[in-house]
């Protein structure tokens, strides 16, 4: 049956259907399982398999649209390492100028430690991405970006990479996969942190990565494997049981954002606005183009500059001053505070990241501590 993806987010990964069996998968809080003799493919110790995570990576793999399982990791920064593995020594990566700012770290120790050049893109730029392929290995792909929500032609670019010879990577963490599948578009790998909408209630740290290419999934298995990145049992459970309401949640969400974005757009307190949803952004053409739905992260820029932005997160009552995202409550955070972050990324601006609270309360947060820094 083909089915939708908000039923696949409810009914993928579920047991055998028994009589007397159970609704949901169970837990098991095992690091090793009993084994005698030559080893084969049964389960054997917790840090190359459980069955406890299966459910989840099937459930994963499905809403990506893969014919094979997704690869579940400790977190989203270990699923980044498992797949920028595929740098070799020497090698060339692409990254946007503008992406999660440890990613972007991480390109830059496997520079200082392995020799790899870091070419880094405006990734609103098709030629010059397409131009920085030339002769690179890998290229780790946003769209849209964190935190500028820039909106990156994945069609175009995923193409161009394959006839180049590149391998991609796509975090797809802010669209989900409810927004869009670059496996469809192209893509070799494509990434997630589980700790934000997957997940999404706050409360586990996890990643995971998902791939169709046989050797690519062998390969990002064994380094799970070898490095130690592995989930604990009752996180990857809980992410299921988060991944049930995917559906829900997002639809919420993105509304939200979208009434939340177009009144931000007119309050007289307010420089900038970025949100795919509104007629006028740069990624609102490519965006409606390529994905379903526009998300729920939101960029805003108050009048007054970084000391404007710092007071408008005090003078907020509901929403909550945070790091991470995409989960049920709202959270906004000046993202200039991370000394790591890109250089590129204006001091002042906010990233809120939009829960299902009801929107009128968000607005009237949001309107109450805008106008007390007028």
């Amino acid at each position: 049956m083909d089915l939708s993806p908000a039923t696949t987010a409810v009914t993928a990964g579920r047991p055998p259907r028994v009589q007397g069996g159970p609704v949901n998968p169970p837990v098991v809080l095992s690091s090793t399982y009993v084994s005698q003799g030559v080893p084969g493919p049964e389960l054997l110790y917790t840090r190359g398999g459980t069955e406890t995570w299966a459910p989840f990576e099937e459930a994963l793999g499905r809403l990506e649209g893969a014919t094979r399982p997704a690869v579940v990791f400790g977190s989203g920064m270990a699923a980044v390492a498992a797949a920028l593995s595929l740098v070799p020594d020497g090698g060339v990566l692409v990254v946007p100028r503008h992406a999660y700012q440890v990613s972007l770290g991480y390109a830059d120790d496997l520079a200082a430690r392995h020799g790899v050049e870091v070419r880094r893109v405006d990734i609103t730029d098709t030629d010059q991405v397409i131009a920085a392929f030339d002769g690179a290995d890998v290229a780790l792909l946003e769209s849209p970006t964190n935190p500028m929500l820039e909106v990156a032609d994945l069609p175009a670019l995923l193409a161009a990479a394959r006839a180049a010879g590149v391998r991609t990577v796509v975090d797809n963490t802010f669209a989900t996969p409810l927004g869009q599948n670059p496996l469809a578009l192209g893509a070799d790998v494509v990434l997630h942190s589980v700790t934000k909408y997957l997940a999404g209630h706050s409360d586990v740290v996890l990643g995971a990565c998902v791939t169709d290419d046989a050797d690519l999934d062998a390969t990002l298995r064994a380094y799970r494997t070898l490095h130690g990145a592995i989930a604990g049992p009752f996180e990857v459970w809980l992410a299921l049981r988060g991944l049930r309401t995917l559906h829900l949640r997002v639809e919420r969400a993105q509304a939200n954002a979208a009434v939340l974005a177009a009144r931000l757009a007119e309050h007289p307190a307010v420089a900038q606005v970025r949100h795919p949803s509104l007629p006028g952004d740069p990624g609102h053409e490519r965006a409606a183009r390529q994905m379903r739905g526009f998300g729920a992260i939101v960029g805003l820029r108050p009048i007054g500059g970084a000391a404007a932005a710092d007071a408008v997160v005090a003078a907020l009552r509901l929403w909550v001053p945070a790091t991470s995202l995409g989960g049920v409550e709202s959270t906004l955070e000046r993202r200039r505070r991370f000394a790591t972050e890109s250089p590129t990324v204006p001091e002042d601006l906010l990233r809120l990241s939009v829960g299902v609270e009801d929107v009128e309360d968000l607005w009237a947060d949001l309107d109450q501590a805008l106008r007390a820094v007028l």
